[in-house]
């Protein structure tokens, strides 16, 4: 009983630890500006003033940054899905030469720091005159190391008897990858597409070296933006900014949190 009531306590105090940040923001957002400053900070809101909120987009276009993020992330995340789970059944239920080579040198680019490649990759865009262009953060976001050996491992936990029986009943290849492991595969999927979602939502240094255009300039650009239209005085209506990032990744990872789970306890149980 004891150390039930000190498990609970030590879960809310870390709660209260994670928690006290997003509540003095959400409080400072209600404040007027020249209460943001008060020292020391309220955790709880002292006034009900939404102008902070109307600024953000009055200042900026803060639709505009959010349908780039959106567009941007989406078209990332389903096109790293698509092709990190072929690659990933390719390596997981086919057998070719060099197979586990390929493997291998699939997973040594998770030794290369990102940072290195974006000179060359920077170099290639330009080339092919997509800088200034979306296209310049969706493609290199086709294939990932990590996301093929994640959803590999995962296919490696199903029998094969699934594909034999498959193939006796005249099923092909890729009938078999779309059908069969996939949905199985689901909860790995999942994980993979929230993992890419956020980090694509969240993005600073890409879009930063590849956009140009105010108009094309995904949210986290766009709250620099907002942040430069409005100087430092006005802490409410950055952090009212900051708030309102906040509640596309959080839905995509509540719609997504069951199946997170579910891939959590198969892969404990397997």
């Amino acid at each position: 009983m004891f150390g039930r009531t000190l498990i609970f306590v030590l879960l809310c105090l870390f709660c209260s630890f994670i928690l006290a940040p997003l509540s003095w923001m959400l409080a400072t957002t209600l404040r007027f500006p020249l209460e943001s400053f008060r020292i020391p900070p309220s955790l709880l809101p002292t006034s009900f003033n939404l102008d902070s909120y109307r600024l953000v987009f009055e200042k900026v276009d803060f639709f505009a940054f959010v349908q780039n993020s959106i567009k941007i992330a989406v078209c990332c995340t389903a096109l790293h899905v698509v092709c990190s789970s072929m690659a990933a059944f390719a390596f997981a239920r086919l057998d070719f030469p060099g197979k586990k080579w390929i493997f291998f040198l699939f997973l040594s680019a998770l030794m290369i720091p990102s940072q290195v490649m974006n000179i060359p990759r920077f170099i290639i865009m330009s080339k092919i005159r997509l800088v200034d262009t979306h296209a310049a953060l969706i493609l290199p976001s086709l294939f990932g190391a990590m996301g093929i050996f994640l959803i590999r491992q995962f296919m490696m936990t199903i029998p094969k008897s699934y594909d034999e029986a498959a193939h006796i009943d005249g099923a092909g290849r890729f009938y078999c990858y779309l059908h069969i492991i996939m949905p199985m595969t689901k909860p790995a999927l999942i994980v993979i597409a929230l993992q890419t979602f956020i980090a694509n939502w969240n993005d600073f240094y890409n879009p930063l070296i590849y956009l140009n255009s105010v108009s094309k300039m995904t949210l986290p650009l766009g709250l620099t933006a907002l942040q430069s239209t409005l100087d430092t005085g006005n802490q409410s209506a950055i952090l009212a900014g900051i708030l309102l990032s906040l509640i596309a990744p959080l839905l995509f990872f509540l719609i997504g949190q069951r199946y997170l789970i579910e891939g959590i306890q198969i892969g404990g149980i397997k």
